[in-house]
């Protein structure tokens, strides 16, 4: 095992609480090139910066590149734990702000063409982890695929990012479709990215609303809206995150509204709802392949 695994597994344990598991996010969009990772990554950076303990996992298929959003050449992948055998802990990389980190490779999908044998370890080593982080955070892939709809469907939570874009929209709107077919009790929330207003962010989620409740019958809430900025284009280029790139541009505190919202409503909630009931799903699922 490598040292930071080691150093890390260590200080994890020390704070891991049995008692408590993770809850699990699936970060989706309906298309690509709406800023689907680079929220994922800035919002965990953020979220871990607040006193939460956070994972980000890459599970973009064949498209893995948080690593490459904060300039950071990852030593494992998941696929190094698969095939090698490693321990989940031998993968974890630390990032900007000391978050957790696990990076996807570009070929990652053979994950779903896994033997039993393999599969089942995979979900065991991912399991380990569970009470020793407050969020697991899966940055997934654009669309949707039959098997990384297991993990989707599995999560606690959704997050769906869109655009004001119509075509965007259009998108947001079938995946949320998808999904609700799939699990009518499924919670989705939106994200609205590149707004060039407060108000185009909020008329935009207000008609996928307006249309998800009469065409679905489906409640959806909003998480936020972040501002179209250039300031995001430059901390991509720099391989930064835009948090921590520019912490005072309005990019930067949207999300950390978002943050606070989040840790209020965790605050006031009895209980979160436990990462136990992510592995007892997706364990089902992928029975039944």
């Amino acid at each position: 095992m490598n040292d930071q695994a080691k150093n890390l597994r260590q200080m994890l344990n020390k704070v891991s609480d049995t008692n408590k598991n993770a809850k699990v996010i699936a970060v989706v969009s309906g298309k690509g090139g709406v800023g689907k990772s680079n929220f994922s990554l800035n919002f965990a950076i953020d979220l871990n910066k607040s006193g939460k303990k956070v994972i980000l996992f890459d599970l973009d298929i064949g498209m893995a590149n948080v690593d490459i959003l904060m300039g950071i050449s990852a030593k494992f992948t998941v696929l190094d734990m698969i095939e090698k055998e490693l321990s989940i802990w031998d993968i974890i990389e630390e990032g900007p702000e000391q978050l957790s980190f696990i990076a996807g490779g570009t070929s990652f999908s053979s994950i779903f063409q896994l033997n039993p044998r393999k599969l089942s370890r995979f979900l065991q080593q991912l399991e380990m982890i569970s009470t020793s982080f407050d969020y697991i955070i899966f940055d997934m892939g654009a669309g949707v695929s039959k098997d990384s709809l297991h993990f989707i469907l599995s999560a606690n939570e959704v997050i769906v990012v869109t655009t004001p874009e119509p075509t965007s929209v259009t998108d947001a709107y079938a995946m949320v479709k998808y999904l609700q077919l799939k699990d009518q009790d499924i919670m989705i929330k939106i994200l609205v990215n590149r707004a060039d207003s407060l108000t185009e962010g909020q008329k935009t989620f207000e008609n996928l609303k307006l249309v998800t409740s009469q065409f679905l019958q489906k409640e959806i809430s909003l998480l936020g809206i972040i501002p179209n900025d250039q300031v995001v284009l430059k901390a991509v280029k720099a391989q930064k995150p835009f948090v921590l790139y520019a912490p005072t541009s309005k990019p930067s505190q949207a999300i950390k509204g978002i943050v606070n919202s989040l840790n209020g409503v965790i605050e006031n909630e009895a209980t979160i709802s436990p990462s136990s009931d992510f592995f007892k799903k997706i364990k089902k699922y992928f029975s039944e392949k």
